[in-house]
């Protein structure tokens, strides 16, 4: 009950701060296997993305985030552990056998999406970085895949990096048509069309 209580409680926390309204094009929520990208401005990013999906959607969304930020301290760890069921990566000290893209896939198993960023890092510019190639490899081992593009405006002024209290603004989480990796597409032509999918919902 506390889980439920508590997920309630931080989706309202999260509209509250961000002050998101939430968009859905040419797309809707459904609980279907998918992986959710986004575009990285902020800590806050997870936290509206999942807030902006329905209740009986977000039961079986894991965001994906950084174990060295998420577990640091007792109120973060809980955040992450038991109210997002987050799937924590490690950043540092990365081993050959902790491939991240194995590590998402096992734990998506065959009932959970996934919320990734696929720049690798928040950007303080507001721009859209180039994409890693984890997603790539991801709809290699997995091409049934529904991939789900997110386009957050407006967060990187809401908590700007180096910022702990958020700056009363308004902001948008639009949620953009599917997109698969299509047979025989190349690596670079694939992330090139996820990013430009981030970037067409601008201004939708």
């Amino acid at each position: 009950m506390d889980i439920v209580i508590g997920r309630a409680i931080l989706a309202l926390l999260a509209q509250f701060l961000s002050g998101a309204s939430s968009r859905w094009y040419l797309s809707q929520p459904d609980t279907c296997q998918r992986v959710y990208f986004a575009n990285h401005t902020s800590h806050l990013d997870i936290l509206v993305i999942w807030a902006s999906l329905p209740a009986y959607v977000r039961k079986v969304v894991r965001p994906v985030a950084a174990k060295d930020y998420w577990s640091a301290g007792p109120i973060r760890r809980y955040i992450a552990t038991r109210l997002f069921n987050a799937l924590l990566l490690e950043r540092q000290n990365v081993k050959v056998h902790q491939n991240p893209v194995n590590t998402m896939l096992e734990e998506m198993g065959e009932r959970y999406s996934i919320i990734i960023f696929p720049e690798g890092g928040r950007q303080s510019s507001g721009e859209v970085a180039e994409f890693k190639s984890g997603l790539y490899y991801m709809c290699k081992h997995r091409p049934e895949l529904e991939l789900i593009p997110i386009y957050i405006d407006n967060m990187n002024r809401i908590l700007p990096r180096g910022t702990y209290l958020p700056v009363p603004m308004l902001s948008r989480v639009v949620f953009g048509p599917p997109l698969w990796l299509e047979e025989n597409e190349k690596k670079n032509d694939f992330l090139a069309r996820a990013r430009q999918a981030v970037l067409d919902l601008k201004g939708k």
